[in-house]
């Protein structure tokens, strides 16, 4: 066998171990709003996310500035963002154990409101 037949095989294996480590470490995906994104004060925001929380993860926490918004027991879904003042703000979503202790899985945007 050649080694140019091996390589798709070889890449393929090394995706799927890589993957099975981030579940196996839990990952957070927000998909809205993206970083940089300049909210509408008066609209409903929503944040869409998806979270794998891995073996020591149990639900997740949603943070605004640094101050816990909501627990969300869905590991997918949206949150509509309530009251955002104008100005920067910090939206973090965090994997938490049974005892609401954050794991250390965790992804933030920061966004700006006008």
């Amino acid at each position: 066998m050649r080694y140019s037949s091996l390589s798709p095989i070889l890449g393929a294996a090394l995706l799927a171990c890589a993957q099975l480590g981030l579940a196996q470490e839990g990952s957070i995906t927000i998909t809205q709003p993206m970083e940089g994104a300049k909210l509408d004060g008066m609209a409903q925001n929503k944040v869409v996310y998806q979270v794998m929380p891995g073996p020591r993860g149990d639900h997740v926490h949603l943070y605004v500035d640094a101050k816990e918004a909501a627990i969300l027991r869905q590991l997918k879904g949206e949150y509509t963002l309530k009251n955002l003042a104008s100005g920067p703000h910090d939206i973090c979503i965090k994997v938490v154990d049974k005892g609401h202790t954050p794991i250390g899985v965790e992804q933030c945007v920061k966004v700006s409101v006008n």
